[in-house]
Parts: C-alpha cells; structure tokens; sequence
C-alpha cells in the first residue's frame, strides 16, 4: 500500500512537471526568452555586469546560475561579469540587523550597481519585499530589471521585464525557473 502510494506520488509530480513545460512550449515565452538573453548578451558586451538575486530556493538559483556565468556553462570561454547579491553572509545579516531584511539586496545595488547592468530578480511568488526593493533601486540607477516569477505574481508591474512562468506550485516554479535560467545561458554564452 504504501510503495502505491509513493509510486503515484511519482508519477502524478513527473506528468505535472511534463504538462507544464508543454505550456511553456508557447511563442510568447520564446519571445520573452529571446528578449531577456539578448539584453543581458548587450549588458556584457558593454562590459557592464548581471546581477542575481533572490531568497530561499530562489538564492540557490541565483548562485547557480551566476556561476554558470562566471564560470562556464557548456563551453570554455571567457568569464562574463557577474554577482550573486545571496552569497555574502557578512553584509547580508549586518544589512539585516543594521537596517532590514527588505533592505538585503537593494542596499547591495547601491554600492555596486551601475547605470548599464541588468538586474536578474527571481521570486516564486513575485512578493518578496527585498527583490521588489531591489527592483526599485535599481531602476532608480538606470539598472534595467528582470523578474522571473510564477503565475500567482503580485509585482506585474515593477520590472522592465517579467516572465510568469505558468505554474502555481513552488517546487514546479523553480523547475521551470531553473530551465528558463540554462537556456538564457546556454544563449548568452552562444551570443558573446
């Protein structure tokens, strides 16, 4: 009874995570893809940086996808400008404690951020007050902004760019955040 239940536990999240990444098979997500790879391609070749934020499993990616940037993704190649604003637990916790949690990544962007970067916001839910604030402060520095997000976002209208992913569950968001995330830099790293 119990290995029944673990095998339709299984099936049911692999055919959901199928099923939503056939809606994601849609023009006007290859649009959006297209757009945000090519703004963050122009970013680098005018040797400004990306920025990376986001909390929880939104922080993981964040790292991650910073990392592919940095490093390599599929190809070794020169290194493009790039920072997680998560991964500094030092100025993380002092901005925390001095200030507030919402001001995390947002006072990051004062510091180091400049006219000409791109800004790579994600949040599951499109709530967080630190990735909004951050958003703010960065279009305040003529930061072009990107929010990566799922479909019960409440931030529509705060960044240059937002792409909804089409999925409500958290686990299933991050999937296709994550996938969305490769295929920018598999792009980028074709592109620069």
């Amino acid at each position: 009874m119990k290995n029944k239940k673990n095998f339709n536990t299984i099936k049911k999240n692999i055919n959901d995570s199928i099923n939503n990444l056939r809606i994601l098979n849609d023009q006007k997500y290859f649009d959006q893809i297209l757009k945000i790879s090519n703004d963050i391609t122009r970013t680098i070749k005018n040797k400004k940086k990306i920025i990376f934020c986001g909390n929880g499993g939104s922080a993981g990616d964040s790292q991650h996808l910073c990392a592919e940037l940095v490093s390599k993704f599929l190809k070794n190649r020169k290194p493009f400008p790039s920072i997680s604003l998560t991964t500094n637990t030092s100025t993380i916790t002092s901005i925390s404690n001095d200030f507030s949690f919402d001001k995390i990544f947002s006072k990051q962007i004062e510091a180091v951020g400049v006219k000409g970067d791109f800004l790579f916001a994600i949040s599951t839910s499109g709530k967080s007050k630190n990735v909004k604030e951050a958003i703010k402060v960065a279009k305040k520095k003529g930061i072009k902004t990107f929010l990566l997000t799922g479909l019960k976002n409440k931030s529509r209208n705060l960044s240059d760019i937002v792409l909804e992913v089409p999925a409500s569950r958290v686990d299933r968001i991050q999937e296709m955040h994550i996938l969305i995330g490769h295929i920018i830099c598999e792009i980028v790293e074709n592109t620069c």
